[in-house]
């Protein structure tokens, strides 16, 4: 692992000279698959998953690496992850740039319009898409064998962005201060039990993770009536800090619930044993964490036998593994891969795809325009 001054954390998975993938299973997919308790049959067809044009391997081989942009994550989410990739394919060496959104999406588009690639594969690009799009940055990616694997809702029908997992953004509860009788079923619930007034139910800066999906199922009419009584009505804590920070206030007593927060955070705190609760109102805000390929990558055929693993079985249950996220695999939607699953199996949801539609973009705009000035409103009288 190597770290870089600036304080972006490169992880940097030196991989050996030569080799090719395996037909039989890495130690560390063996490993994987013990820990969590699966069965191997579970990786049903995998050789077929794996298989790509022989030219690909030959020139990934040729490029030597790969550069990856993405989310922070830990060394060990890191190693976890790309453990049976290494043992796989040895002679391509990983550069993954773990970065916060400033760094990974609009650093990387201005070197892009300045001529300067600087990454092979992107996560995570979020609302900034449609800029991507309108510079003629991505490549289509229809070509990888297991983006054939994904939901039709889960990719785009240009090619132009995968999803790698399934991510939930609900609201996460101190178990010592709250009730299951008084979780809301519903998000108009909040509105209605004086439980959650008083400063009880925080909120954190990021409509997008979670109200935007609610609205569109919603619509924007109810949008408007139910943020408007939110905020003037409930009144809840409004807090600047950041997503992962918000779960360990809430255990430490600062208020008793709040929205949004992820699965994949709330189970970690829960492994940790700390008192938090995780419950999705109807309807649940689902979204897929994506991933793109850059136009002109460096090393467009090591990028492409990466992209191609990690929306395999292998790849995907190495994501759970890591990180505890859902995969976006077919053929892995079972509870065992879905922190809390008792709270979103059988719930109706609502997902959010990137905002390729014009009609979510506008709905976006449309929220951000709302939410602003409630929040800066509220913010003066709480916070």
């Amino acid at each position: 692992m190597r770290f870089m001054a600036s304080g972006v954390v490169v992880a940097s998975l030196l991989f050996g000279a030569a080799g090719l993938a395996s037909a039989t299973q890495p130690k560390a997919t063996q490993e994987m698959l013990k820990q969590l308790k699966l069965d191997p049959s579970i990786l049903g067809n995998l050789d077929q998953e794996l298989r790509v044009p022989p030219q690909w391997l030959e020139m990934a081989r040729k490029e030597g690496k790969v550069w990856m942009r993405g989310t922070p994550a830990t060394p060990t989410e890191l190693t976890r992850l790309f453990a049976p990739f290494k043992e796989r394919y040895p002679f391509i060496e990983i550069e993954y740039f773990g970065s916060n959104q400033e760094d990974r999406t609009i650093k990387t588009l201005v070197s892009y319009r300045a001529g300067k690639v600087v990454a092979d594969l992107l996560e995570s690009i979020a609302g900034y898409f449609e800029e991507y799009r309108k510079a003629g940055a991505l490549e289509d990616m229809r070509d990888i064998p297991n983006v054939n694997n994904l939901p039709v809702e889960g990719k785009a029908a240009d090619g132009l962005w995968a999803g790698r997992y399934v991510l939930y953004w609900c609201m996460a509860y101190n178990t010592q201060k709250v009730k299951k009788t008084d979780l809301p079923k519903t998000w108009d619930d909040l509105l209605k039990n004086p439980k959650w007034r008083g400063g009880n139910l925080a909120l954190g800066n990021r409509p997008q993770l979670a109200w935007v999906n609610v609205a569109k199922a919603k619509g924007p009419d109810w949008m408007k009536t139910f943020f408007e009584r939110l905020f003037t009505e409930v009144k809840p804590q409004l807090r600047k800090e950041g997503m992962n920070a918000l779960p360990q206030l809430l255990a430490a007593g600062e208020f008793e619930a709040v929205i949004p927060v992820s699965y994949r955070r709330a189970y970690e705190m829960v492994l940790e044993r700390a008192p938090v609760g995780f419950t999705c109102p109807e309807p649940v805000p689902g979204s897929f964490s994506d991933m793109v390929m850059m136009k002109r990558a460096p090393h467009p055929y090591a990028a492409k036998v990466l992209m191609n693993w990690l929306l395999s079985k292998e790849g995907q249950i190495a994501y759970y593994y890591a990180s505890y996220y859902a995969p976006i695999h077919k053929d892995l939607q079972r509870r065992e891969f879905i922190p809390f699953a008792e709270e979103i199996i059988g719930r109706k949801a609502s997902f959010w795809y990137k905002g390729e539609g014009a009609g979510e973009r506008e709905l976006e705009a449309k929220l951000f325009a709302l939410w602003n000035p409630l929040w800066l409103g509220g913010a003066k009288k709480i916070r």
